[in-house]
């Protein structure tokens, strides 16, 4: 018997977690990479003439926002304290934002008992496939309440 993921009946091929990842490294790796990303964002202005960050493809060739349309305004905001302005850019990805860390140990395998119930739903693909093709047609549509999750 095969497992749904095998291609052809082949034998399964999935990207492997070190077993024991500690705790401690990868919340040093993390750290690091918010001050890295919090330094970027504190000199380098994505709503700035020519700035580094690349403009959305898809709103360029649509008009209509994407999920991720608004996160790096949205996070220059955080790193300037904003979090009104953030929340306009991108609602969705500053409430999940938080989320983030505590999924990605979640996949290295630290697993508090505490946020079980939470996690348990967090990390299943199926609320994922609900809720992000949900919030990218909500706020495409330009009717109120749905006109303010659009990127401001």
């Amino acid at each position: 018997m095969t497992h749904p993921h095998d291609i052809a009946g082949g034998p399964a091929r999935r990207f492997a977690f070190p077993r024991r990842v500690p705790v401690a490294a990868l919340v040093v790796l993390g750290l690091c990479a918010v001050a890295a990303g919090a330094v970027v964002f504190q000199f380098h202005d994505p709503n700035a003439v020519g700035s580094l960050f690349p403009p959305c493809m898809f709103k360029a060739a649509t008009g209509l926002d994407c999920i991720g349309c608004g996160v790096t305004r949205a996070l220059h905001a955080l790193a300037h304290g904003d979090l009104m302005r953030a929340l306009e850019m991108n609602p969705l990805a500053v409430l999940v934002l938080p989320l983030m860390p505590f999924m990605l140990l979640d996949t290295f395998g630290w697993r508090p008992a505490a946020l079980q119930p939470v996690m348990r739903i967090l990390m299943r693909a199926k609320p994922w496939m609900v809720l992000l093709p949900a919030y990218w047609i909500a706020r495409n549509l330009p009717w109120w309440p749905f006109s303010w999750l659009a990127a401001g």
